[in-house]
């Protein structure tokens, strides 16, 4: 086999954070009733959460904020949309989001089979995620699949950051890997595949929203499924 380690991302690739999220923030819109605070529109208090979150998530890897800046302020930005400056409402949402979130459950389509396929084909499969430990663990305890990992390498344990080289090097060293025999599979160009591309590892772009690259990962597939043909 030219490859022995399979590193997979988590987010967005294997589990579903969209789905998982936004059913998340559903259970806190009715919990703390947010209908009675002014936002009548939780499709457009979860629209407006995610381009938050992907704007701080940025800041977050660029190093610009620290993490616990990122959990409280993406629900503060979103309720100053609605007109609501309550940064203790901000910071308990925050903090229900991170107890309910990891408990969630919801993989895109294939998810075990292809993970079952690659474990019994031999290759070695590992995590690199920019999730939390804790976080991380746990989703994939709920999900049900840590078991198909040997190592699991977060931005929180190796004090690095996708892309950045430096957490692929740690991976490589906790997987006793080496860069030949080794590939890089997430749903992110500038974090996922940039990422493996700056550690000199060949990649595949996970693409389950048909979005345009602007650079030409190794390979490409656009279910899960697909992998069966690479791998």
């Amino acid at each position: 086999m030219k490859y022995q380690h399979l590193f997979f991302d988590l987010d967005h690739t294997l589990w579903d954070f969209e789905a998982n999220s936004r059913k998340t923030l559903a259970d806190i819109y009715e919990e703390l009733a947010l209908h009675t605070r002014g936002i009548h529109d939780f499709d457009l208090f979860h629209k407006n959460y995610l381009v938050h979150n992907d704007k701080l998530w940025a800041r977050y890897r660029n190093g610009y904020i620290k993490v616990d800046e990122l959990r409280w302020k993406r629900m503060w930005l979103t309720l100053l949309d609605f007109k609501i400056g309550d940064e203790k409402l901000a910071r308990q949402m925050g903090d229900r989001f991170l107890d309910l979130l990891p408990s969630r459950n919801l993989l895109f389509p294939h998810t075990i089979e292809i993970l079952e396929y690659l474990t019994g084909k031999g290759y070695k499969l590992h995590l690199i995620t920019n999730g939390f430990e804790h976080t991380q663990h746990s989703k994939l305890k709920h999900s049900g699949i840590d078991k198909y990992f040997m190592e699991v390498i977060t931005s929180e344990g190796s004090n690095s950051l996708k892309p950045h080289k430096e957490i692929f090097d740690y991976a490589f060293q906790k997987a006793r890997a080496l860069p030949q025999n080794s590939i890089m599979l997430g749903d992110s160009i500038e974090v996922d595949i940039q990422g493996a591309m700056n550690a000199g590892i060949d990649q595949v772009f996970v693409n389950h929203v048909n979005a345009e690259a602007e650079v030409k990962p190794t390979y490409t597939v656009y279910s899960l499924r697909e992998l069966e043909t690479i791998f």
